[in-house]
């Protein structure tokens, strides 16, 4: 994505709700003989820095760096690598790529400057799942349309109408 990211604003309550959800689903997702489940203490502490340091309650906008968010909640940057997609699979954020083009001078095969265009990745962009508002959406299965193909009146009234009457009586 060559801007900021997507952003979704998130008030107090909202980020408490997140947190709250992700003990509730590690609590839930716990194996036998695991002390504390599929997050431990240092992806809260990821997740508490990534919602309360570098979220922006106003815009939504996240985007650190992994040594950033490392560095924010005390732990290794692998750490944090494995903790995003814990989180993600959890369904509490979801994150894309941010990149940005630069013209960069170069030499071609003849040794001859060139300009070129490179994509570097910067960071990502997270954006974090408010777990109400996956309550509040519509239920997808039921269906706005009516049953049958939606060209089927056109062609019944495009019929003569002997032939629709041997329909209808059929």
């Amino acid at each position: 994505m060559f801007q900021d990211g997507p952003g979704k604003p998130l008030d107090r309550n909202a980020k408490f709700r997140i947190q709250t959800f992700a003990r509730a689903w590690t609590a839930k997702h716990r194996q036998p003989g695991q002390h504390r489940g599929p997050l431990t203490r240092a992806a809260f502490e990821v997740l508490q820095a990534l919602l309360w340091g570098f979220h922006n309650a106003h815009t939504g906008r996240c985007f650190p760096g992994y040594e950033a968010i490392a560095t924010r909640a005390k732990c290794a940057r692998s750490t944090v690598h494995v903790t995003i997609k814990v989180l993600e699979s959890a369904g509490i954020l979801t994150w894309v790529n941010r990149i940005v083009r630069v013209k960069k001078r170069e030499l071609d095969l003849f040794g001859r400057p060139v300009w070129r265009w490179r994509i570097l990745r910067t960071s990502n962009a997270y954006v974090f799942n408010d777990p109400i508002s996956a309550l509040a959406q519509p239920n997808s299965s039921k269906s706005e349309n009516r049953s049958g193909t939606q060209n089927q009146e056109s062609y019944r009234s495009s019929l003569p109408h002997t032939v629709r009457a041997s329909l209808d009586n059929s």
